[in-house]
Formats: C-alpha cells, structure tokens, sequence
C-alpha cells in the first residue's frame, strides 16, 4: 500500500513538472509567433565567452532562436582573450578611454585571436545541428571603417564604421545559415582595423533592420543608482535613457554602451536588451517570458505599450 501511495505521489509531481514544462512553452508562443523570421543581433563577449558552461548554453539558447523561426546573427568580441595573447608575446596591453591601443603587432595577434574564437564558435553552432558560417567585417565589405581617435589620441589600429554593406549576411541568412561576425574591417585603402564589438554589433544591426539586439554583459542590466538594487529598470524608452545619460548617472564601460543602444533604437532597431551573461539562458527568458531577466530600451512610441 505504501508503495501505492508513493508511486501516487511520485506520479503527480511528475505531471506537475510535466504541466509546468507546457505552461512555459504555452508562455513562449506568442514571442514565437511574433518573431518568426525576424532578424535578432547577439552581440556575444564578456565573462560569458570566458565560462565554458556559459559560452554553450548562449550557443544553445542562439541555437533555439534559430530553429524556432528567428533569423539570429552573433556579432562576438574576444577582448580578454585578446591581452591574454598580447601578454603571451611580452606586450603590455594599453587604453585610452576604454579603447585598446592597437600597434600593427597587436593588430595581427587581434585578428589571430578573433578568428580563432570566430571558427570556435561555429564548431559550438554545428555540434547543435545549425550550419554556421564564421565571416569578419573584412568579407564581403561588411564593415568599412576609417582610423578612429580618441579625444584626438592616436590610438592605433582602431576603425571608427564609416557604412555597412550587409548582402552577405542576407545571403548567409537566406541559405539558412546562422552567420558569425568578427569585428574585423578594412578602410578605403585596404588596411586592417580592430573594431570595438559594440559598435560593430549596432551597426550591423541597424543596417538589417533587426529586430532586437542583445548584449549579453556583465551586469544585471541598469539601475538609476548602481548601490540600490531596488533602483533596477526593467524597460525604458530612448528619451528616457538619454535622460539618464544626460544627468550623470551612467558611467565606467556602461556609459559607451547605453549610448550604442540608443543610437539603434533611434536609428530603426525595434528593441535593445542589455541581459547578465552570467545568468544561464538568460537570452531565451528575456525573449520568450512576459518578466524578462533584463533592460529593454524601446522606442519612445511603444513606451505606453
């Protein structure tokens, strides 16, 4: 009888778990329906990159994008991998304002790195069952750039995107695969660049019209006051987060980046998401659940949505 009872309760919660696996598909459905063939930007780096487990459940979570109907694009960084190699050589990473002083041999140990992450990150896609196809902003004159300052600081090889040319991703996409994207360009003159993955994310996303771009950081998202937790934003429009620039509230790395994410919400982008790396499939519940795990910044016409 004992046994009865057990195997009674065993059942039901297993048919509770099994209930509550449909209830989150059920949940998704509406995104799913409402994103189907739309184009969504991953821009990929972080501690996220740096964490085995991490980097194949944001490759998993990508992965699903892709097969559930959305047309997904990464754009990866490589940044800590990138000094580790610099270091390797005897150099000394150096920057001015945040951004990498690049010498032409940190230039090539840029490139080097970035493609190895670049090919790692396909293999991940492919062992998922979804052809990949790894590309820089060099193929296929993606990314056109010209030398970029900073306050008037020559800081090397670093390119500042002057245009867009985005046929091969729209060739790579409509061949059903899922392309990857170096932040590697040139200029007019054919000379290699480092590109920060920030920029490079918001400007291929603007130029394909995408959806959504997500940033997968190292941070929960925003708050009015960084030592206030209750002070989270879940979702705010563009003119509200040029207010928060405005008043001196944002700063550090995070400054650069919200400015990226206003810039393509302006510039046509549906909706930016900055989400924690860190948290595992955070992509997927920022997308397929009415909570999120993130901040949306959305245009200022959909605010009262």
């Amino acid at each position: 009888m004992n046994k009865g009872k057990d195997a009674d309760g065993t059942m039901e919660k297993d048919m509770e778990q099994v209930l509550r696996k449909a209830e989150v598909l059920i949940e998704a459905l509406p995104y799913i329906q409402k994103f189907n063939r739309k184009i969504i930007v991953v821009k990929y780096g972080g501690s996220a990159m740096s964490n085995e487990a991490l980097q194949k459940n944001v490759i998993k979570d990508v992965t699903l994008l892709k097969l559930v109907g959305f047309k997904p694009i990464i754009v990866h960084g490589g940044g800590k991998e990138i000094s580790r190699w610099v270091g390797k050589v005897g150099k000394e990473a150096k920057f001015i304002n945040g951004l990498r002083v690049t010498d032409e041999e940190t230039m090539e140990i840029a490139e080097m790195v970035l493609g190895k992450v670049n090919k790692q990150l396909v293999t991940m896609v492919q062992e998922l069952g979804v052809k990949a196809v790894g590309i820089s902003g060099k193929d296929g004159g993606l990314l056109n750039v010209e030398k970029k300052y900073s306050d008037g600081q020559d800081i090397g090889f670093v390119g500042e995107i002057q245009t867009v040319n985005p046929k091969v991703l729209y060739d790579l996409l409509e061949k059903d695969f899922l392309p990857i994207v170096a932040p590697i360009g040139l200029d007019e003159h054919f000379q290699t660049y480092n590109i920060n993955a920030d920029d490079a994310a918001c400007a291929i996303a603007t130029a394909v019209h995408a959806e959504k771009l997500a940033f997968l950081t190292d941070i929960e998202g925003l708050y009015r006051d960084i030592n206030d937790k209750s002070s989270f934003i879940s979702r705010l429009s563009a003119s509200q987060a040029e207010e928060l620039t405005g008043g001196g509230l944002i700063g550090g790395g995070m400054l650069p980046k919200l400015n990226n994410c206003i810039a393509a919400v302006r510039n046509g982008v549906n909706r930016v998401h900055i989400l924690d790396g860190r948290i595992p499939h955070c992509l997927l519940l920022e997308i397929f659940t009415k909570e999120g795990v993130g901040t949306a910044i959305i245009a200022d016409e959909e605010q009262g949505e």
